[in-house]
């Protein structure tokens, strides 16, 4: 399914439903008096968070979503049946904004989090509740409240555990399918990967979420490339992997740039604990792994060394995150 993380919908709750004008009519009940019951409530617009969505793709097709109206209420002080609440299921991360306002309404973060982003209206009174001492034949009755009605804006910034971010072609794709049971495109080109992927590291008790950010290069904070469109989703990351090239002649200046990137997009990204791996160590010699070590390390900077595509590495890199994801 193609990867959509914002889209625009219109919702509309119920209407309340309609009070009733009614008089008791029995035999050997003379005078029964009113008896016309209340209209029931209009169904309320449900958002709900469900953990195994990762796209908002399904409002591509569907876009109006509307809760049944109350029923009118009826004789004998019957009051109307309540419309149904209509639910629309959301992806974890999902940021819900009315049109008309800046801020978000609501952020859907825990799996099965519900959030009434549309109430339904009320039901109106029947003529039995308009009686009084004075005024016993009452002809009064209340047309039910409309429901609520809103177009939203939805923005889908992913929930991971882990962020996997580097340049184009550092091999992330390759780092993930060793890690956890995602399965992306993988090639030997730049801007393989074009949209987020997830992906779910299971260690002993752990489940550990990871997702693979597209190819970061410079200006992407700016809209240059890929970056911009997904920056947003490392905003959710907890903890990231920075993932190096280690076949680059720049190294270091791989790394200070996509810092430089990161800072410019959104610099509380930087506060977040970062691990710098070194990816397709099998392509150099050990002094070029010992070299850029001794760079990183002299900058205050620890490194893992991985073969993503051997698979050399691999189960120290996955307990060194065990051992992460238990402390965060």
């Amino acid at each position: 399914m193609k990867f959509v993380d914002e889209a625009k919908i219109y919702v509309k709750a119920g209407d309340g439903g309609k009070g009733c004008v009614s008089f008791r009519r029995e035999k050997y009940v003379p005078k029964g008096g009113p008896d016309g019951g209340d209209g029931g409530k209009g169904g309320d617009v449900v958002v709900v968070g469900k953990k195994e969505l990762s796209t908002l793709a399904d409002f591509r097709y569907r876009r109006h979503y509307r809760a049944e109206n109350g029923r009118p209420g009826s004789s004998r002080n019957k009051k109307g049946r309540d419309g149904k609440d209509i639910f629309i299921n959301l992806p974890l991360g999902t940021l819900i904004y009315d049109t008309r306002f800046e801020e978000p309404i609501y952020d859907l973060v825990k799996d099965g989090d519900t959030f009434i982003v549309a109430k339904g209206g009320k039901g109106g009174r029947g003529n039995a509740c308009f009686v009084t001492p004075v005024h016993r034949a009452p002809l009064e009755y209340e047309e039910g409240e409309k429901g609520e009605e809103r177009v939203l804006f939805l923005n889908l910034k992913l929930i991971s555990d882990i962020g996997i971010i580097g340049l184009p072609n550092a091999g992330k794709s390759t780092l993930i399918s060793c890690l956890t049971n995602a399965r992306p495109k993988i090639g030997d080109y730049p801007f393989t990967t074009l949209t987020p992927t997830l992906g779910v590291l299971n260690e002993e008790d752990l489940c550990i979420v990871i997702s693979d950010i597209p190819g970061i290069m410079k200006g992407a904070s700016q809209g240059i490339g890929l970056g911009l469109t997904f920056l947003k989703h490392i905003e959710r990351s907890h903890s990231l992997i920075i993932l190096m090239d280690i076949t680059s002649p720049n190294l270091y200046n791989d790394y200070l740039m996509l810092i430089n990137e990161l800072k410019a997009f959104n610099k509380e990204i930087l506060n977040k604990k970062k691990t710098v791996v070194f990816n397709k160590i099998d392509l150099v010699d050990d002094k070029i792994c010992k070299k850029w070590t001794q760079v990183f390390l002299e900058k205050g900077i620890y490194t893992l060394k991985i073969s993503a595509l051997k698979g050399d590495g691999i189960e120290s890199l996955k307990k060194y995150l065990k051992d992460m994801s238990k402390v965060n």
